[in-house]
């Protein structure tokens, strides 16, 4: 065989490879993408509403779930794909860079999540804007692309672990090891504050509605709730304050259980900002809005933080 026919047999290959692990991408994809149907009811807008953008005041909860660095393979599975993962949960690195840029031209001060629920619970009302910085899942994406942008600000941020699928590769991403979690402890020092997210619960039935809120889950999800508090106790010496609903919401009896357990807040996915008008009226934490960030939500949230109060 000559060298040329050599050559080309290397590259007919290549092309097979290539060609092969596009379909396989596009496959995983689709499968991606129908397991995570049930977020916002698969809307495609992610914003503030008309009546929301009409408060003056208030503190604006930012959901981030992966910061993707800007390279060819990250743009062509964009392109390629139509798994919500990377288009409505996923945010280019450029974009998580000029966000929070914004914060910090426009001076909006960003809070944690302790300051929001001392803010809140307050006889003061809320005056001005506020943002609070807050991540789901926690993959390796967070850790290297975003800490390193919000210490260069010295932004304070709350993160939300699944404690038992650590280190696992599910829904198109790999989720930090308790080890790189530890790392992110120490590089952020007391920028971050750590939350739970489920310790084994956080997926769907086979019609798409999440397990914790099945009826007959509620025992178990009480027992997983108190198992993901003492994992991260274990792994972190940090006693979870938080906890953030998979796929944006639970049911009113579980609302109920997490009102009894000592919790600052309880993030879903509704949208809005949280507020507090000092007459003893104010949100109520066991359901704080949370935004999901992306390219839908984001003009509308720029737009709300722009205007005066």
């Amino acid at each position: 065989m000559s060298s040329n026919e050599k050559k080309m047999t290397r590259k007919q290959r290549k092309i097979i490879v290539i060609i092969l692990g596009i379909a396989l991408f596009l496959l995983m994809s689709f499968t991606i993408h129908k397991s995570v149907e049930y977020d916002k009811g698969s809307s495609e807008y992610y914003g503030l509403t008309k009546q929301e953008e009409k408060a003056k005041n208030g503190i604006i909860v930012f959901c981030y779930h992966r910061i993707l660095k800007n390279n060819l393979g990250v743009n062509l599975s964009r392109t390629l794909s139509t798994n919500s993962q990377l288009h409505d949960f996923d945010v280019p690195l450029n974009h998580f860079k000029e966000q929070m840029k914004f914060l910090h031209d426009h001076n909006i001060k960003v809070i944690s999540g302790a300051e929001m629920v001392k803010m809140t619970n307050s006889n003061k009302p809320i005056k001005g804007k506020y943002a609070v910085l807050s991540f789901d899942d926690i993959d390796r994406t967070t850790i290297d692309n975003a800490i390193p942008v919000m210490k260069k600000y010295k932004y304070p941020f709350t993160t939300f672990i699944i404690t038992g699928n650590t280190g696992r590769y599910r829904e198109g991403t790999q989720l930090a090891t308790w080890s790189q979690l530890k790392y992110a402890q120490n590089e952020s020092g007391k920028l971050m504050t750590i939350g739970v997210h489920t310790n084994n619960m956080h997926y769907l039935t086979a019609n798409l509605v999440p397990i914790f809120n099945l009826p007959k889950n509620y025992d178990r999800f009480t027992k997983d709730f108190v198992k993901s508090r003492q994992v991260l106790l274990k792994h972190t010496g940090t006693y979870a304050e938080a906890f953030a609903y998979p796929y944006g919401g639970g049911t009113p009896r579980i609302s109920q259980f997490l009102a009894t357990q000592h919790l600052g807040w309880v993030g879903t996915l509704d949208s809005g900002t949280v507020y507090n008008n000092g007459n003893g009226d104010h949100s109520d934490l066991i359901y704080t809005p949370r935004m999901i960030i992306n390219t839908n939500s984001w003009p509308s949230i720029r737009e709300w933080l722009a205007a005066k109060s």
